[in-house]
C-alpha cells in the first residue's frame, strides 16, 4: 500500500473530485519535511504532507498530497474537481518544495567554501521552506516584521481561522486570498494582534494584488522589479518584506533578507571575531554575503547551521 493511499481517513476528498498523481525524481539530494507548519495550514500526518489550495478566479479546493517514497522517489497526489486545478496544485507544491530544484551548481562552487563548506556538504538536501503562493509569502512577511517567531504565527493562525477557505471533510485550511484580506477593515486585521500600522500596509498590499496593479507571478524582470517598486511605496514595506517575497514567494535564490536580525547578529559577529554583542547593518550584510552572487539567500541559511546553531532562534529570544 502506497503512503498516499495509506493516509487518514480524515484526509479522503470529497465525493466527485478527480485524483492525480505524479511520482518525480528530485533533480537533487532531498528530504521530506516531517514537521507541520506553526502556522497550522500545512500539515503532515503519518509521514505524509497535506495541503489545502485554491485554483484560479473561482477559487477551486485543491487537497495535495506529498510522501516520499523512497531516498530519490517523491509521489504527488492531488483531488480537485478540475484535473487543471489537481496539476496546478502538484505543480505549486513542487516549488514549495523545491523539489525540481538542482542544486548542483550551488554545491559545486560552494562545497569548499571555508565558511558554508562544511554545512553544505553534511546536508546537500537543504531546501528553503517556501509558501505555494506569492501572496500568502508577502501577508505573512507582513505578519513577522518585528516581532519574535511565535507571536507573528499566532497572528498568522487567527488570520487562517477568521478569513482562510477550508475544506471539511479533510480539516485543512486555506491561508486568506488577497480579495479576502483587501475586503476587510484595518481594524479587523489589527485584532489579530497585528500593529495598526502593520495592518493598514496588510491591507494595501493585498489590494494591490486582488486588483492586478501588481503581479506576484509576473514572468517577466521588468514586470516583477515593477511589482516591488509599486509595493515598495507602502508604508511598512520595506527591503526586508520584499526580500522574502522574493525568496520564499517568487523563488529568488539570490533574495537575501539582509534586515533580519538573524543575519545582522551573525554577521557583526563574525565581523568583529566573535563578540555576540556586535551587530552588523544591512549594507554589512548584503556585502558579507555578495560573493555568493545569485545563491546569496541560500548561502545565509548555510551560514546559520554552519556558525552557530544558538543563532537560529535569535528572533524569538530577542
Amino acid at each position: 500500500m502506497s503512503a498516499l493511499r495509506a493516509r487518514p481517513r480524515a484526509a479522503v476528498p470529497a465525493p466527485g473530485t478527480r485524483e492525480l498523481r505524479v511520482e518525480v525524481r528530485p533533480a537533487w539530494p532531498f528530504r521530506l519535511s516531517r514537521a507541520s507548519g506553526p502556522d497550522g495550514v500545512l500539515r503532515v500526518r503519518g509521514g505524509v504532507v497535506h495541503r489545502l489550495l485554491h485554483h484560479g478566479e473561482e477559487g477551486t479546493p485543491v487537497v495535495v498530497r506529498v510522501a516520499q517514497t523512497a531516498r530519490d522517489r517523491v509521489l504527488f497526489g492531488a483531488a480537485a474537481a478540475e484535473p487543471e486545478a489537481a496539476a496546478w496544485g502538484i505543480e505549486r507544491m513542487r516549488f514549495a518544495l523545491g523539489v525540481d530544484d538542482d542544486l548542483r551548481p550551488f554545491h559545486d562552487r560552494f562545497r569548499d567554501d571555508p565558511l558554508i563548506g562544511s554545512a553544505v556538504r553534511a546536508r546537500p538536501e537543504v531546501r528553503l521552506r517556501r509558501r505555494p503562493q506569492p501572496f500568502e509569502a508577502l501577508a505573512w512577511a507582513v505578519t513577522e516584521q518585528l516581532i519574535e517567531y511565535v507571536r507573528a504565527a499566532a497572528i498568522q493562525r487567527r488570520m487562517v481561522a477568521r478569513l482562510g477557505r477550508r475544506c471539511g471533510r479533510t480539516g485543512l485550511r486555506d491561508a486568506p486570498s488577497a480579495a479576502a484580506v483587501a475586503a476587510q477593515a484595518p481594524a479587523l486585521l489589527a485584532s489579530f494582534d497585528l500593529a495598526p500600522k502593520r495592518a493598514l500596509a496588510l491591507r494595501r498590499c493585498a489590494e494591490e494584488v486582488a486588483s492586478g496593479r501588481v503581479d506576484l507571478h509576473a514572468e517577466d524582470p521588468a514586470a516583477l522589479q515593477a511589482g516591488w517598486r509599486r509595493l515598495r511605496r507602502i508604508p511598512e514595506i520595506g527591503t526586508w518584506t520584499l526580500s522574502i517575497l522574493a525568496l520564499l514567494g517568487q523563488g529568488r535564490y539570490d533574495a537575501l533578507p539582509a534586515g533580519d536580525l538573524a543575519y545582522v547578529k551573525l554577521v557583526g559577529r563574525l565581523r568583529s571575531g566573535g563578540d555576540p554583542r556586535e551587530r552588523a547593518s544591512e549594507d554589512e550584510v548584503r556585502a558579507f554575503f555578495a560573493p555568493y552572487g545569485e545563491w546569496a539567500g541560500l548561502a545565509a541559511a548555510y551560514a546559520l547551521r554552519a556558525t552557530a546553531p544558538e543563532l537560529r532562534a535569535v528572533a524569538a529570544a530577542a
